[in-house]
């Protein structure tokens, strides 16, 4: 699909999502449920093949399921960090956003669905004279 998007800000609404280190810049749109989205490396908007597990797209259109709005909207997104997995959280959370700019009733049944909380764990960072984060190398006394 090589075609260009334009985003009108009067019908589309803006959600971003982050989780560890994905970043996801998602638009919905009201449309037939389509979900396109382009990675920083390419250039074109994929249509669901870019997220090729089910788990993912599951994962992707539980906002959707929640709220009851399933094949209503479409979804443009750019995902950039990390992996598949998280960036298909990050997309999540940009939906929720999304959704809940669109209407705001839906506060309550995002919130006790866990989905407007994000996910703060990321890893934990190397440190100076060990193996990694937690690892430590092999001591020896002599």
């Amino acid at each position: 699909m090589a075609e260009i998007v334009k985003i009108d800000p009067k019908v589309a609404k803006y959600g971003t999502g982050r989780r560890k280190e994905a970043v996801a810049r998602v638009w919905i749109f009201p449309g037939e449920g389509k979900i396109y989205v382009r990675s920083s490396s390419g250039k074109e908007w994929e249509a669901p093949v870019y997220f090729e597990r089910e788990i993912l797209m599951e994962r992707i259109n539980r906002p959707f399921a929640v709220t009851e709005t399933l094949g209503k909207f479409d979804v443009y997104a750019t995902v950039k960090g990390s992996g598949k997995p998280a960036q298909a959280e990050a997309v999540m959370y940009g939906i929720a956003k999304a959704l809940l700019q669109y209407n705001p009733d839906f506060r309550p049944v995002l919130k006790s669905a866990g989905l407007l909380t994000r996910d703060a764990r990321v890893k934990e960072r190397k440190k100076y004279a060990q193996m990694g984060a937690r690892a430590k190398y092999r001591w020896s006394k002599r």
